[in-house]
């Protein structure tokens, strides 16, 4: 019996389209009769999401990532119609390419296709005919909304500190910590600042997420807070410079719902935000410098990488609290982590002592044999369990589990071989010191450049933990 998954999606449309259910039913009726198994956790579904774009699919990500691991858990993925798979022919060709070679068919339990060079031209077709449709819905789509838009008609969710009651948007309580975001712009406070002080007050998105320099900016540009509705035809919004600028693809309406802003303070941050970026022009040149420490280091207290800072003395900083998400600054000298970092180092080499990253001793290289296992047992539970309940006859049982249990065996040998060669292949100590004398000696090497430096470090490190309050930086190694 073969182990199928399950991809089910309902898009943004729901256009001529099964539910959810009623796509899952269809694929377990087509599995049972043809000898698939589609466990539960091998579902994957996406509700309300486009099949354009595979990037923006998370269920479909995940469904890939489990089809391409080496423990192979699953044959097949069955899908209610190839255009739930994706409506992107492009894509849809390279996912399936992909996972042809790793053993893994595709297969549209309405759209039956034989394997000669016909039914391959016939798939073909259906992915352009899918791709098509999408194209088309999407313009017929964008006119419609472009058209209510003009009407002064909202045509989309509620921006926060606004509702959404009879069809138009009406304050809500988050309107007060919109004008509290306006005046503390305007009274001179930094973007990352107002931030991190919305994080400490509770203040949180929409989406539940944790203020960032970006949402303040976003919320000090959008025009719905005096009462106009923004759109922009072709979906491309400049969060930055706003929609003010007589854009030909950006309408400016009004929509006749209550401002919580006043026209004079929001000119007034306006005017401040273009004099500020003038002055302080948005480049990366910076972020792209080479340096030993480069995506080693993070911060203590929310984990995040910290991240090159050009100033007179090159600094490296937590990149949440730079963008206002952190409330612990996490400044330090790069010439001093520098100095740090080989002294740790050298401490490591004299006292033999080499902190393994968490991840790295939770779980060993190679395949999880315990998942594998535990698969190969549940089916054998299920095949008992289709006995007693008269699906399967005597015959029919003992031939499955002969199979399950000789599977199960040879797992358990794998498993107990690959821990044998993983212990004979253990690196010891004195192998662990003299790597780290080699790479001590690239580091203070003047010749060697900071590339060179920081991918030796990477062979032996995992990471760096900087913690602030102690000024202390701990390695964990990643032998």
């Amino acid at each position: 019996m073969k182990t199928a998954a399950a991809y089910v999606r309902v898009s943004t449309e729901r256009q001529d389209e099964y539910s959810l259910d009623s796509q899952l039913k269809l694929i377990r009726d087509y599995a049972a009769s043809h000898d698939m198994d589609v466990p539960p956790e091998f579902v994957f579904v996406e509700d309300g999401v486009s099949g354009r774009s595979a990037k923006k699919r998370p269920a479909f990500q995940r469904m890939i990532a489990l089809a391409k691991d080496k423990a192979h858990p699953f044959d097949n993925i069955l899908v209610w119609k190839y255009s739930r798979f994706a409506r992107n022919q492009e894509e849809s060709i390279v996912y399936k390419s992909m996972l042809s070679k790793l053993g893994v068919d595709v297969i549209s339990i309405s759209e039956p296709l034989d394997d000669s060079p016909f039914g391959s031209l016939i798939e073909r077709i259906i992915e352009w005919m899918d791709e098509f449709y999408s194209i088309r819905l999407s313009g017929e789509v964008k006119r419609g909304m472009a058209e209510k838009v003009s009407r002064a008609e909202i045509v989309a969710g509620p921006s926060f500190g606004y509702d959404v009651q009879g069809k138009t948007y009406v304050p809500n309580a988050q309107a007060d910590t919109v004008r509290q975001i306006f005046a503390d712009y305007l009274s001179g406070k930094g973007l990352a600042t107002i931030a991190r002080e919305l994080t400490d007050s509770g203040v949180r998105t929409r989406r539940g997420s944790v203020p960032s320099n970006r949402w303040v900016r976003y919320i000090l540009r959008n025009p719905v807070y005096i009462g106009k509705i923004r759109w922009s035809k072709d979906g491309k919004i400049d969060y930055v410079h706003g929609l003010e600028k007589g854009d030909d693809n950006a309408l400016l309406i009004d929509g006749g719902f209550e401002p919580i802003i006043d026209a004079d303070t929001f000119a007034a941050v306006q005017a401040k935000l273009e004099r500020r970026a003038a002055a302080l022009p948005y480049t990366r040149h910076d972020q792209q410098a080479d340096w030993m420490l480069k995506g080693l280091v993070r911060c203590s207290s929310c984990g995040s990488t910290l991240v090159y800072t050009s100033t007179a003395c090159p600094t490296m900083q937590c990149y949440k609290y730079a963008h206002g998400q952190c409330t612990v600054s996490h400044s330090l000298s790069i010439a001093k982590a520098n100095r740090l970092v080989i002294a740790e180092l050298e401490n490591a080499a004299v006292s033999g002592f080499f902190p393994l990253a968490p991840r790295l001793i939770k779980k060993a290289p190679g395949p999880d044999y315990d998942h594998l296992i535990a698969v190969e047992e549940l089916k054998l539970r299920r095949v008992a369990e289709a006995y007693e309940a008269g699906v399967d006859t005597l015959e029919d049982y003992a031939r499955k589990k002969a199979k399950l249990t000789a599977g199960i065996e040879d797992l358990k040998a794998q498993q107990a071989a690959a821990q044998a060669e993983a212990e004979a292949a253990a690196v010891s100590p004195a192998d662990m010191r003299r790597r780290v004398l080699d790479v001590l000696q690239i580091l203070r090497d003047p010749t060697a450049t900071e590339q060179v430096k920081n991918a030796s470090l990477r062979e032996i490190l995992s990471h760096i933990i900087y913690d602030k309050p102690h000024a202390q930086l701990q390695l964990f190694f990643a032998f």
